[in-house]
């Protein structure tokens, strides 16, 4: 294993530049903004990232099925369904029958999931303003637009089975 400054010099010209990587790039940024909003509803209320998805897509939908939650929230459906199981023992989440389709069911806040999700809701868009806060209103506007042309883009290089999970 070499030391010092030959530890830190490529062999020959890199092909991909791991810094300058637009995927890495992204990942990076996302992995640094999740860790600013688990500090606050992981520390303060318990919560792991894919249940805090859960609280915050029924807390936007009120009622939702596991399944139209796991494309929503980018996660596999065996995430959301632990996510869920987890919520519903520590009362935060109910249960009820779709009587439409026996195979699934609609999942709803209870109060005290509710009074997390509007507890923890205001913090998590001021840590979205603190970020943003570095960019113009244009900038702004700009950011949102890329961002949604490039998750459009996205999803259609990353294919998907039927359900909805990444192959």
């Amino acid at each position: 294993m070499p030391s010092g400054s030959a530890a830190r010099k490529p062999t020959a010209e890199p092909l991909v530049v791991l810094e300058e990587f637009l995927p890495y790039r992204l990942n990076v940024l996302a992995g640094l903004t999740s860790s600013a909003l688990a500090q606050i509803y992981a520390e303060r209320y318990g919560l792991s990232i894919p249940a805090w998805r859960v609280i915050v897509t029924l807390g936007q939908y009120e009622f939702r099925t596991a399944r139209d939650m796991a494309p929503d929230g980018v996660m596999h459906k065996s995430t959301v369904s632990r996510a869920v199981s987890a919520l519903e023992k520590r009362g935060l989440v109910t249960r009820r029958p779709n009587l439409d389709d026996r195979r699934e069911e609609w999942l709803a806040l209870t109060p005290e999931g509710r009074a997390i999700y509007e507890a923890v809701a205001p913090e998590a868009l001021a840590v979205g303003e603190r970020l943003l806060s570095v960019l113009t209103a244009q900038e702004q506007k700009t950011l949102s637009t890329l961002i949604d042309k490039l998750t459009q883009q996205a999803r259609l290089l990353a294919p998907q089975d039927a359900e909805g999970e990444e192959t």
